[in-house]
């Protein structure tokens, strides 16, 4: 399968994010991809000062226009919003068939953040979901320092790790960020799935934070395919060997030590039951 990742600023506005994005789904299709990936909330935007002006109605316009461009490029679209809900807003990565229907939705579980933390709740599900007959999952940003919310997907049989991002911090975090890898680090090497990346890069509209960048694409064993830059908005594409997506760390959790063995049939068998539970 191959696969595509978009870098893209994370503060600007809802018109210039969907130009964006519906110029890469065309370069991604163009280019031969099945999927593509976009960022962390890459419709709406992250900055909340903004985020929380928008119109429901206009968010939900720009997300038909998105699903009608999959449908004429056929192709899979992972892609972001922030939406309000009758408790706070959920955090949304929203998985688009090349049918043109959103046939998934994953909220947010792990807020991250001061502005997220007021106006955002989290969800209530893990993400297990098919493409093209391939199991996938989703985490979004802050959710992949929890690795039991893809590790326990990955049992129920995921094999790709859908990874959206921003990384906006205070400049000093940013710059940490980059030298210590701390932004998103490789979920191969304690589950043997792929982990494919899309985060932001730019600067908020008042020069106090930045993005990391370093979107990436690795294999089962952390091995990099693809990586992207620290500033630039950019589109990173691999191909996925499925066959070394073995989940040999993960199967081997599953069954060692012997106690927790029915702990973890029962928690994969809860995944399976409320993947399809729509976030409200």
């Amino acid at each position: 399968m191959q696969v595509s990742c978009v870098q893209m600023h994370w503060a600007t506005t809802l018109e210039r994010n969907l130009e964006v994005t519906l110029h890469y789904v065309r370069e991604a299709a163009r280019y031969g991809s099945r999927v593509v990936l976009f960022p962390e909330a890459n419709l709406t935007s992250y900055y909340f000062p903004y985020v929380i002006q928008l119109r429901a109605a206009a968010v939900q316009k720009a997300l038909e226009q998105l699903c009608a461009a999959a449908k004429h490029n056929d192709i899979w679209v992972i892609a972001g919003t922030i939406r309000p809900t009758h408790d706070r807003a959920l955090n949304l990565a929203h998985v688009i068939a090349p049918s043109g229907e959103i046939v998934h939705e994953y909220a947010k579980v792990n807020m991250a953040g001061r502005d997220e933390v007021q106006y955002c709740r989290g969800g209530d599900k893990l993400s297990l979901f098919e493409i093209d007959g391939v199991l996938c999952t989703l985490v979004i940003c802050r959710d992949g320092r929890h690795p039991e919310l893809y590790r326990i997907p990955a049992m129920a049989g995921a094999q790709i790790l859908f990874h959206p991002s921003c990384s906006s911090d205070e400049i000093e975090a940013v710059a940490w960020k980059r030298t210590s890898g701390r932004a998103q680090q490789p979920a191969g090497p304690n589950s043997k799935i792929f982990h494919c990346v899309a985060n932001t890069v730019g600067q908020s509209p008042d020069g106090k934070q930045t993005s990391s960048g370093s979107s990436f694409i690795r294999e089962p064993n952390g091995i990099p395919l693809a990586e992207a830059g620290f500033y630039k908005e950019e589109m990173i594409t691999a191909v996925l060997d499925l066959e070394r997506a073995d989940r040999s760390y993960v199967t081997d959790s599953a069954r060692n030590p012997p106690f927790l063995q029915r702990y973890w049939r029962e928690m994969v068998e809860e995944v399976k039951a409320r993947k399809d539970i729509k976030p409200e």
